[in-house]
């Protein structure tokens, strides 16, 4: 059982009753039933009751994206608090993931987690705002020298 129904796996062009409705969105049918309850549309009053494909995915698709908030320059999403915040003493840490994608690591002033955003290298100077960022530097004697470490073998 999922938590967060994909709606894309929703078959547009199709009808669903409550089983396959649940069946494909990886929930128990109880939880089709509740959102029909709460406002989810079906084809008539009828037994069996139908839900049309297109309705079902704009209803997952409402439903997540409710659950999104967007993070203004200078915010760090808190999983905790669940909103974003602006990092202790507005300091982060920059983490290099891949070639081109880096992480801002900072500490929520409130529930004091450690918070975490991926920014692209595009965009990250947009992503900071007014933040003051540490960028560690690399130690260019290990990574680029052309003498071999002490520490090898």
């Amino acid at each position: 059982m999922s938590r967060k129904p994909n709606p894309r796996l929703v078959k547009i062009h199709r009808s669903y009753n409550v089983e396959e409705a649940a069946s494909v969105c990886r929930v128990h049918r109880g939880t089709v039933r509740n959102w029909i309850k709460n406002g989810l549309d079906t084809v008539d009053g009828g037994r069996p009751t139908l839900i049309l494909g297109t309705v079902l995915r704009a209803h997952l698709e409402g439903k997540r994206s409710k659950r999104k908030h967007k993070c203004k320059p200078g915010e760090i999403y808190c999983v905790k608090c669940r909103v974003p915040k602006t990092p202790f003493e507005k300091c982060a840490d920059l983490r290099q993931m891949t070639a081109s994608t880096y992480c801002l690591v900072g500490l929520c002033g409130d529930c004091e987690t450690i918070i975490y955003r991926g920014v692209s290298l595009k965009k990250f100077k947009q992503s900071i705002g007014d933040l003051d960022v540490a960028v560690p530097k690399a130690l260019e004697q290990l990574v680029n020298g052309d003498e071999p470490s002490l520490n090898c073998y």
